[in-house]
């Protein structure tokens, strides 16, 4: 690419609505890798970062949005190494201090020292406080966040390192209750951006009976196309009409795409005696922990967030081997403020990106 002006999707004051602006093109310096942008995910948590009040988010303005982000390599620093000048890769989204125990592992998103990059203002991630991929050029700390894509459509690649990937360390986190019981069954609760791609997951690494719930006769046609052995709408009588899927026992494991009171309440509802519940969703529901109380005896909670970077590495791989497909409603850049819209309306169905226009 030649230098000069570059665009960027910028969120200049709390509450937005975030500002399609002009900047000139970054020189990537030290580790830094600079790409071009081929696709940007949208998802809810933009909305919640537009959305927020001064004060709320531990982040300084302005900064551009955008975590879910594939591009092409462009330019390097003089100390980069990784992917290759003309490589196509996805972003890893949640930025750590790369060093503690933890990040050296891959998984940035458990940094141990998230709260103290938070604390000092700039921000943990893409999109997150630093500048993101709602643009035409990002400009990534460190090899260390690029995994290669091959010629996996930008399209695709892009929304899974955050949808895709926050679904399979969703799923990874209850595996260990399903094992290779064919028998086993679990339950999704939300079958939108994320949980579509956990059916998919679900079906491509277990052996599981997956059973969908949502409140939208399109949601569970998209879980019945995406592989789900059973699916049904969320009403009073779910909770019984799931345990006779079950042959009564229960679900080994549920993962709540929504986390609101209904959807919490009904996990409480279908989990067999030992069985996991992950939260995903941050819909506002509470669930009281109490022994005993409403769950089975045994329940193990987890709150997943996001990924590690060796989950990534398995989530590209699932799709390039036709495992995986996200269903996407692409927008040009300069269109970004109809894809917040329509998103925010829940008129998206799937995962909104933004491409290059």
């Amino acid at each position: 690419m030649s230098t000069g002006r570059t665009r960027a999707l910028r969120l200049t004051r709390w509450g937005g609505p975030p500002t399609l602006t002009e900047s000139t093109r970054s020189v990537p310096a030290g580790e830094e890798v600079l790409i071009e942008v081929e696709a940007a995910g949208i998802c809810r948590s933009d909305l919640h970062v537009i959305d927020a009040r001064d004060g709320v988010l531990p982040y300084r303005l302005p900064f551009t949005l955008g975590h879910e982000v594939a591009g092409r390599v462009v330019e390097r620093g003089p100390e980069a190494a990784g992917p290759a000048i003309g490589e196509r890769v996805v972003v890893y989204g949640p930025w750590g201090c790369g060093t503690c125990a933890r990040c050296a592992a891959g998984a940035e998103n458990y940094c141990d020292r998230r709260t103290a990059l938070d604390a000092d203002g700039v921000g943990t991630g893409a999109g997150l406080g630093r500048d993101g991929g709602m643009a035409d050029l990002m400009l990534v700390p460190s090899k260390r966040l690029l995994v290669p894509v091959g010629d996996l459509a930008a399209a695709q690649a892009a929304p899974l390192s955050d949808a895709g990937l926050t679904a399979y360390h969703a799923v990874a986190s209850v595996r260990s209750a399903l094992g290779d019981d064919p028998c086993a069954c679990v339950v999704v609760l939300g079958v939108g951006g994320l949980g579509h791609l956990a059916v998919q997951i679900l079906r491509a690494t277990t052996n599981a009976q997956v059973l969908a719930v949502d409140v939208r006769a399109e949601a569970l046609a998209l879980a019945g196309g995406c592989g789900a052995h059973f699916a049904t709408l969320l009403r009073p009588d779910t909770a019984a009409v799931l345990r006779g899927r079950t042959g009564g026992v229960g679900a080994a494991a549920v993962l709540d795409f929504v986390g609101n009171g209904s959807t919490m309440e009904l996990a409480a509802g279908v989990l067999r005696a030992g069985g996991e519940l992950a939260v995903v969703g941050s819909g506002g529901g509470q669930l009281v922990i109490r022994k005993p109380g409403a769950l089975p005896p045994g329940t193990r909670v987890s709150l997943p967030f996001w990924g590690t970077r060796p989950e990534l590495e398995a989530v590209v791989a699932l799709a390039r081997a036709g495992s995986l497909r996200v269903r996407v409603e692409e927008f040009p850049l300069s269109g970004a403020a109809e894809a917040i819209a329509r998103l925010r309306s829940e008129a998206v169905r799937g995962r909104a990106v933004l491409v290059p226009d």
